[in-house]
């Protein structure tokens, strides 16, 4: 299985038209086709739906695209990594993380680093917990910060020295905007909007149902998320109201959101992980160290 044909199958897939993707590969439409069907062949699987006028992924495909893409991504990864072993550091630099304040540490080292590598790039990822450790399993990206609690025993890691507060994102017209604080009792006569990863029943190490303890099932949830960005569009409908940590939704004096804490305070540490045993590209390698330097 050739990289190359790996980038024909993706540009097919992209543009759900093999005459299309063959112009845009500067290949014959007839010799796009056979190196799909070649694909095909050496997989065993029919990977794509041939129709009059365009191509759509079969189930295999869909999975076929998913890892092709995350080949094609470590190859560019390597590429760009050996490009940068030069007597000048540059390169490119992956971290992935959730919604959180802690991302001004990494600014901050970053606006440092820039002024003297300027030929390093760095590159975000946002997901959760799940999301950030299955690509830094995959080598998809260099560092990856996790909200506290999380199974860090398989990583490298540095503490990283601040704490989310854990509470409730209403719209300021709400009957709960005008208490201080929220406590157990008013989020269980209300409809609410919570994480994914905050609410996975009772397991181990979830601070939200730790937090809310026996009656967490009595909650009613009516909407997840992933993006408190999105969460706040929905508070801001009157859907409800959204379980989240401080400081990530506009909740400034011209919104028509507030955030209010949770009583008793529930606040989430962070880390900031890499694999164990990691080889580093020079860029990165600088980065670690900047990273002992300020938070070991």
């Amino acid at each position: 299985m050739e990289i190359r044909v790996l980038r024909y199958f993706l540009a097919v897939a992209r543009e759900e038209n093999i005459t299309k993707a063959a112009e845009l590969l500067h290949l014959t439409q007839p010799t796009l086709s056979r190196q799909i069907k070649d694909l095909e062949d050496e997989l065993g699987k029919k990977l794509l739906i041939r129709k009059s006028h365009r191509v759509t992924l079969t189930s295999e495909g869909i999975l076929f695209r998913k890892r092709a893409e995350e080949i094609i991504s470590m190859v560019d990864k390597t590429e760009a990594e050996f490009a940068s072993m030069e007597d000048t550091i540059s390169g490119d630099i992956y971290i992935g993380g959730g919604e959180t304040q802690a991302i001004k540490h990494i600014a901050e080292i970053i606006n440092d680093l820039r002024e003297s590598y300027p030929d390093i790039h760095y590159h975000l990822h946002s997901g959760n917990a799940e999301d950030v450790t299955e690509r830094l399993d995959k080598g998809l990206i260099d560092f990856g910060i996790l909200i506290q609690p999380a199974d860090i025993s398989k990583y490298d890691y540095l503490n990283l020295p601040s704490k989310d507060s854990w509470g409730v994102i209403m719209r300021k017209d709400s009957e709960l905007a005008k208490k201080e604080y929220i406590e157990k009792e008013d989020l269980l006569k209300v409809p609410l909007i919570c994480s994914r990863q905050a609410i996975l029943p009772h397991r181990s190490g979830n601070e939200f149902s730790d937090w809310f303890g026996k009656e967490f099932d009595n909650l009613n949830i009516v909407t997840t998320f992933n993006l408190v960005y999105n969460a706040a569009i929905m508070v801001e409908a009157g859907i409800g109201y959204a379980i989240t940590i401080d400081k990530l939704a506009n909740t400034s004096e011209d919104s028509v959101l507030c955030f209010r804490p949770l009583k008793p305070a529930l606040e989430s540490g962070l880390n900031i992980v890499w694999k164990k045993y990691q080889v580093f590209s020079p860029a990165a390698e600088l980065f670690l160290n900047r990273l002992k330097e300020r938070f070991s």
